[in-house]
């Protein structure tokens, strides 16, 4: 995939610009497919560096807005729901895109168009489904494949549909367990700047004025705001450094995403809620290719592309290479190393019964109800730590505040008597 910058002149004259992903070889088919696609002319086209193409991804690219799996999900069903009601691809394609353009959803309304022009120009239905490799995953395009070969196009988007709506559920339960201590931590860094930069220079000022002997607590939130207030620009960008930088990191070195998750399978509550994820999204994966009819070796091929987790991926790899040299995915699981015993003694049964895919299907859905007990749990803890901390630290700053307005206030009273 090849990522561009482009700026274009729309049919009512209009100029718009943005970012796009492309499965194609040369700029001047990149040209064609936006001059068809977004109804316009280009007035200019650049192609982004390789480094940077994953930054510009339609599918959750750092820079761009995305499409979520929701409404990518929302999109199989429908396509899904229409062809098994005997409704042609074509024809229902075009209502996915009349629908979403009413909607207010163009994004996912460029999609349904863009899979009916390559429909048109002759490509089959997994050619033009792999066209849009950055917003169908690769299980959901093998899925596709599969179908299109056996005549069974509906029920395999109606997997993969199911598929991906637990997935993003899966992806709701964390950002609702991390909602709360972003909101508050957000707040509590308002509230610090505010008394940093406006109330504590202005009280440092009339301390000095008044020639009030002020305990070390106050000297030292005093010498952090003066030195914080002197040094502010350094101060905002190492802040951005620290946020934008691991994101960038994590986005664009596979060893530093390799270090993270292997750091994260061996502290104890992240090791928990990786694990769960990680043998959730395994299972799930494993369930509907098998059960879709791709055999051992190339379920594990697409799994160990597909999953995000690097500690898991190189798992994945390894046994891979196991079972190519004719042992079964248990003991080649039990070989590697790296995943739960449960799982691996569900499996071996799976596959000594001929029930793999069902047994699969039951890890999934365990892993799943483990992944979403344990972030409902972490949230219940991090609420009371949160409060706690902002008391804290509200705490800090009362004790060194009024400490010095209080011998203020003793001060004034004792001159009249004076």
């Amino acid at each position: 995939m090849k990522a561009f910058y482009y700026r274009l002149l729309t049919e009512d004259g209009r100029r718009t610009s943005g970012f796009v992903r492309l499965a194609v070889e040369r700029d001047f088919s990149a040209r064609l497919w936006l001059e068809r696609n977004r109804n316009g002319v280009v007035l200019g086209l650049y192609r982004l560096p390789r480094w940077l193409s994953g930054l510009f991804s339609s599918n959750g690219g750092f820079l761009t807005s995305g499409i979520s799996k929701e409404d990518v999900a929302g999109l199989l069903r429908d396509l899904a729901v229409m062809t098994a009601a005997g409704v042609p691809m074509l024809e229902a394609l075009q209502a996915i895109a009349e629908e979403y353009e009413y909607a207010d959803n163009p994004r996912i309304a460029g999609v349904a168009r863009s899979l009916i022009n390559d429909l048109d120009s002759g490509a089959s239905v997994t050619e033009a489904f792999n066209r849009h490799a950055d917003i169908f995953p690769e299980t959901v395009l093998n899925l596709i494949a599969i179908g299109d070969e056996i005549g069974a196009i509906d029920r395999v988007l109606m997997e993969g549909s199911e598929h991906m709506e637990r997935i993003a559920r899966m992806g709701r339960s964390s950002r609702r367990a991390l909602i709360y201590p972003a909101f508050v931590f957000a707040a509590i860094f308002a509230a610090a700047a505010f008394w940093v930069f406006y109330v504590i220079p202005k009280l440092s000022e009339l301390f000095r004025q008044m020639h009030v002997e002020l305990p070390a607590v106050t000297r030292y939130v005093l010498d952090i705001a003066d030195w914080l207030t002197a040094h502010w620009g350094m101060v905002v960008i190492l802040a951005i450094v620290l946020i934008i930088g691991p994101i960038l990191a994590i986005k664009l070195s596979k060893r530093f995403r390799h270090g993270l998750y292997r750091l994260a399978h061996r502290l104890p509550v992240a090791r928990v809620i990786v694990r769960s994820s990680g043998m959730a999204f395994i299972s799930e994966y494993l369930a509907l290719l098998i059960t879709a009819g791709l055999d051992m070796i190339r379920s594990l091929g697409v799994m160990e592309r597909a999953i995000s987790d690097e500690f898991y991926r190189a798992k994945i790899a390894r046994v891979r290479n196991v079972v190519m040299r004719g042992e079964r995915l248990g003991p080649a699981m039990r070989q590697t190393g790296g995943f739960p015993a449960m799982a691996i003694r569900m499996i071996t049964v799976g596959e000594e019964t001929g029930t793999l895919d069902r047994q699969l299907r039951h890890l999934a859905r365990e892993y799943r109800q483990r992944f979403d007990h344990v972030m409902e749990s972490l949230g219940e803890i991090i609420r009371p730590l949160v409060i706690l901390i902002a008391g804290a630290l509200f705490i800090i700053m009362i004790i060194a505040l009024l400490l010095p307005v209080y011998q203020l206030v003793k001060q004034a009273v004792a001159i009249p008597g004076g």
